[in-house]
């Protein structure tokens, strides 16, 4: 009951597939789950559900590059609404790639090169978009920049990566 509620707190609307996919359940563990709470769910389109109450989402978020193993990415059967025809690009062998989201979906590629986020947009942006994109990249790197000089400071060692 709880494991349904919090699920759909942070996921909703869902499906109870993408429950039982999310928590490695049994459909039918995760159908009870949901049954368990049925008074507190409201139908959301075809099969969907979501938590009484929940905002509907008026409008798509403003464009932002996403980590790879973003939680947009999990919790759901399907990735399909968000990465579209895009799917092999962002995830391969299990491996999610960072991704910029535009206008609610998959809009590129992305990673950091040197001291830089480069893009590798799928289709041409909007100067608007390709702007917020280039003012997130930057907050991006300004925030590892930080991070490496606290590093720094504290150890006295240049930070370095390394396999063990």
């Amino acid at each position: 009951m709880e494991l349904a509620r919090g699920y759909l707190a942070g996921h909703g609307p869902a499906v109870d597939r993408d429950l039982a996919n999310w928590a490695g359940l049994p459909l039918r563990d995760a159908r009870a789950g949901l049954g368990s709470i049925a008074t507190e769910l409201q139908q959301r389109g075809y099969a969907l559900v979501a938590l009484a109450g929940a905002p509907e989402v008026a409008e798509p978020p403003s464009p932002r590059l996403l980590g790879a193993f973003d939680p947009v990415l999990l919790g759901w059967v399907s990735r399909g609404f968000v990465v579209g025809a895009h799917e092999r690009a962002i995830v391969s062998g299990g491996i999610f790639r960072a991704f910029a989201l535009v206008d609610g979906v998959a809009g590129g590629l992305w990673r950091i090169a040197g001291s830089e986020a480069q893009l590798e947009p799928f289709d041409e942006l909007s100067p608007e978009h390709a702007s917020a994109l280039r003012a997130d990249g930057e907050d991006v790197i300004r925030y590892l920049a930080a991070r490496v000089a606290r590093y720094q400071n504290t150890t006295g060692r240049p930070h370095v990566l390394r396999r063990t």
